[in-house]
């Protein structure tokens, strides 16, 4: 059993304190997440982070620089990531997942469950921490990225007008066609290009985001529009 000097104890509590302080500025540094909502490379990304301390506050022969380097380098991973998600839908898609729709007008998707490896006991699980009593309240259920389940129950005033109006579907986000969202309502785009065109709205790069609702109500946003 190796005996600590107290020096070598004091070394032990400002590290601790040094590396808190900076993965506590790092991690504020990489954006407001919450926890559930984590894509696969933020998670990487702070067990990394969380392992580089953990090994030099362990061996009090590493040098501090040593670790802060690779901690840099990996904020600006993260970082560059993150804008490149941000850019690209089919980049966002392909590491953080893209929202899977287990149960459509009240029906199960077995297909779309194994495909996630989402098995009839977490689904039961989510429903039940979500207060739904059961299946047969259920009009639409969505697994997001994140793992967290999305239910939507069936209304009695239900005014549907599209296939899929229990949802909010986005049409447009960042300029880019939802095509699968199109495809849920059974609607073209160029459907979508006259209703947006009587809106006002001719040029789909202009708009950020873009959606419809159950009610047939529109909601559009302009891209940098000032308030």
């Amino acid at each position: 059993m190796t005996v600590l000097a107290g020096e070598d104890i004091l070394t032990i509590i400002v590290r601790t304190i040094f590396y808190y302080t900076v993965i506590v500025i790092i991690f504020r540094m990489m954006g407001k997440r919450e926890i559930g909502e984590l894509s696969l490379l933020d998670i990487v990304v702070y067990i990394m982070i969380a392992e580089l301390a953990v090994v030099t506050i362990e061996d009090l022969e590493i040098e501090y620089w040593f670790t802060l380097i690779p901690m840099a380098i990996l904020l600006i991973i993260q970082r560059l990531t993150a804008f490149i998600s941000l850019k690209s839908p089919l980049f966002r898609t392909y590491f953080e997942g893209k929202p899977s729709i287990i149960i459509t007008n009240g029906k199960i998707d077995e297909h779309e469950m194994k495909k996630n490896r989402y098995n009839f006991t977490d689904l039961l699980q989510q429903l039940r921490e979500n207060g739904t009593e059961s299946i047969n309240d259920v009009e639409f259920a969505i697994l997001e990225p994140s793992g967290k389940l999305s239910v939507i129950e069936k209304k009695d005033d239900d005014k549907s007008v599209y296939p899929m109006s229990g949802l909010v579907l986005p049409l447009i986000v960042d300029g880019k066609i939802q095509q699968d969202a199109l495809k849920n309502i059974q609607r073209d785009e160029k459907w979508l290009r006259k209703i947006l065109k009587e809106k006002g709205f001719p040029d789909f790069n202009e708009i950020s985001f873009c959606s419809i609702d159950r009610n047939n109500e529109w909601y559009i946003d302009k891209k940098n529009e000032k308030k």
